[in-house]
């Protein structure tokens, strides 16, 4: 199958973030509160967690491209041209001929969460392969974002994997969001072992609340259940609580004798080779420990009049590889880190204002009045 047209100029950008993995139709009903059964009527939209992130990115002014197998019928069709519409390269893009784009009914509480039922036995993004992946595509990126719905059958579990492995071996930056949904997985043992295992080929890390609970089987709340899904390489570990904001980790430094040592070795260096050993060092040292140093913290969220929570978590990604794009030093900053967190926040909290993921999207101007209006 040959790819499409790319239908933007993102690619070509050095700020390109390409998306991997599944894009569908969610069956929104339109009154919250009612099971699928009592629902009189549905609102189509687009949805789909990698392509909801490459939308939010493309509206926010960043550069994003898509990866993905469609069905080759008139819902596949629309979607490729959704993601056009959006600002979306999609050269990534494929049709399947003998399968279907991937439906997925949603019920909505009356509290704007949701509940899903999916349509996809097999759905064509089910279905890419390694060979059809646009490998130049991604080696052009600057960062690969994915999820864990594609690791969950064959073929497209060795895609996803060949796409992480083409990533890293480019110095690609790696983004990886769960987006935990176990009605797709054969059990949840099955769920958490498949999500774990990539979990340590990632840079960044984005996970709500409740899926730190199913992956550790403990209380999100408690920090050490919340670090126990660090690892050394992991540069940035994001918790997000709902509309109580997130919760952020950098370089989690596991023992105080590494840090100790690491002051006293820098320490000497510096009375080594410094005129004024005492001050010369102590300026060395704490320069040096600007740099590897960890921080942690939280950034509160906003209160919105909430009608459906799709999305929400991939408004804030987007948002979040938007500025970490522009300026990976954002791992090292915490001013900056905290900054776009506040952004990201504003971002997730205005997509929960209206039905359906990508038509809720906030611009940049609507997440800084969120911002300017306070929690």
């Amino acid at each position: 199958m040959a790819p499409l047209g790319d239908g933007a100029d993102s690619a070509a950008s050095p700020n390109l973030v390409v998306s991997f993995g599944e894009m569908l139709i969610d069956f929104v009903p339109d009154v919250a509160g009612l099971s699928l059964a009592e629902s009189g009527g549905f609102v189509k939209a687009p949805g789909g967690a990698p392509a909801n992130v490459a939308c939010a990115i493309s509206k926010l002014g960043g550069s994003s491209a898509f990866l993905g197998k469609f069905g080759d019928d008139e819902f596949g069709h629309m979607l490729v041209n959704i993601l056009k519409q959006n600002g979306v390269n999609a050269e990534g893009c494929l049709f399947d001929q003998h399968a279907r784009t991937a439906l997925a009914f949603v019920t909505l509480k009356k509290n704007g969460e949701r509940e899903f039922m999916f349509y996809r036995n097999p759905s064509a993004d089910m279905l890419l392969t390694e060979a059809e992946l646009n490998l130049d595509l991604i080696r052009r990126a600057k960062i690969f974002h994915y999820g864990s719905i594609s690791l969950i059958s064959e073929p497209c579990r060795g895609a996803h994997l060949a796409a992480m492995r083409a990533a890293k071996a480019a110095g690609i930056l790696c983004s990886y969001d769960p987006n935990v949904r176990l009605p797709l997985w054969p059990s949840e043992e099955a769920a958490r072992t498949g999500i774990l295992s990539i979990w340590k080929e990632a840079d960044f890390i984005k996970v709500s609340d409740d899926e730190v609970a199913f992956l550790t089987q403990g209380d999100a709340t408690d920090e050490k259940n919340v670090l126990s899904l660090w690892f050394d390489s992991l540069k940035l570990l994001i918790v997000t609580d709902g509309d109580k904001g997130c919760r952020y980790f950098t370089k989690v430094r596991r023992a105080g004798l590494v840090y100790l040592l690491t002051r006293i070795i820098y320490y000497l260096f510096a009375m080594r080779f410094l005129d004024e050993p005492t001050a010369g060092g102590r300026l060395l040292t704490d320069k040096f420990l600007d740099h590897v140093q960890d921080f942690k913290g939280s950034v509160p969220g906003y209160k919105v009049n909430t009608i459906d929570t799709t999305g929400a978590g991939d408004a804030f990604v987007g948002s979040l590889l938007v500025n970490v794009a522009k300026d990976d030093n954002i791992f090292h900053n915490e001013e900056k880190l905290r900054e776009a967190l506040k952004f990201s926040n504003a971002c997730g909290a205005i997509c929960t204002t209206q039905k359906g993921a990508i038509p809720a999207l906030p611009t940049v101007a609507a997440a800084q009045e969120l911002i300017a209006k306070g929690n």
